[in-house]
């Protein structure tokens, strides 16, 4: 018999929801004498369950926003209790592909509000930025602060260095942090994206420096992972070693 297709981003959702299913009841769910409230008392299955059906809905909440769970509900146990569904395959199928493609439809069209809104948020920072003492702005729109100059060697000119980085948004929001890892981390000056190695090209060894990067010298309209479309980028570098000498690999 074939199956309905589940959109990608329902996917998880919906067999972590099984995960669910399962370690909460254990048999079919109409034999289940489980509590439905969890306690500390809880047995370790029932907490499974509730801190699988907990996680589930935190990640998932913003795309199933509009979903009714009473009817999802009703066809979890019915397929779950082997019974004969209230819909066709096809019914299912066709239901399913048009939910896909409104909420692929909204999800783009956010995107598009949110590039324009953080665009302008982006240019009223860097105008109002480059006004600022120490502040300087290169030709391609950059903007960098030397907090402390380095002496060492130049980063100009070499493939990879090593650093201590932090990386935020202009709210304050921390995306990345070599910090936060207790550790620094060695990156290729080339592989980044254009205007931290432009950055990074400008500094030497034993230098600090903050940099203020144009969402079309970062992610741009595409964004990446916690980084929303056209987001102009605040990062702090120190640069602690210039063609660093890399960490030896693991006998295989």
């Amino acid at each position: 018999m074939n199956k309905v297709m589940i959109p990608k981003f329902l996917a998880v959702a919906l067999a972590s929801t099984l995960a669910f299913g399962c370690a909460n009841n254990g048999n079919k769910s109409d034999q289940s004498s489980s509590s439905s409230t969890v306690t500390e008392k809880s047995t370790d299955l029932e907490k499974v369950g509730y801190s699988i059906g907990y996680a589930t809905a935190e990640s998932y909440k913003e795309s199933l926003d509009d979903l009714n769970l009473d009817t999802f509900e009703m066809g979890f146990r019915d397929a779950y209790d082997g019974k004969e569904a209230v819909l066709t395959k096809e019914q299912m199928q066709e239901v399913m592909t048009k939910y896909e493609e409104k909420k692929q439809a909204e999800m783009m069209e956010k995107m598009k509000q949110d590039a324009v809104t953080n665009k302008a948020a982006g240019d009223k920072f860097l105008a109002e930025n480059a006004k600022k003492e120490g502040v300087k702005t290169t030709a391609s729109g950059l903007q960098y602060k030397v907090l402390k100059q380095g002496t060492g060697k130049p980063v100009a000119g070499s493939e990879m260095v090593k650093i201590n980085y932090e990386g935020k948004l202009l709210d304050g929001t921390v995306f990345d942090s070599s910090y936060d890892r207790g550790e620094p981390v060695i990156f290729p000056v080339e592989g980044m994206i254009p205007g931290f190695t432009e950055g990074l090209k400008l500094m030497k060894e034993g230098g600090t420096y903050e940099l203020y990067i144009p969402a079309d010298l970062a992610y741009g309209e595409t964004g990446n992972a916690g980084i929303d479309p056209n987001s102009t980028l605040i990062f702090k570098v120190e640069m602690i070693e210039v063609n660093p000498k890399m960490p030896a690999q693991p006998a295989q």
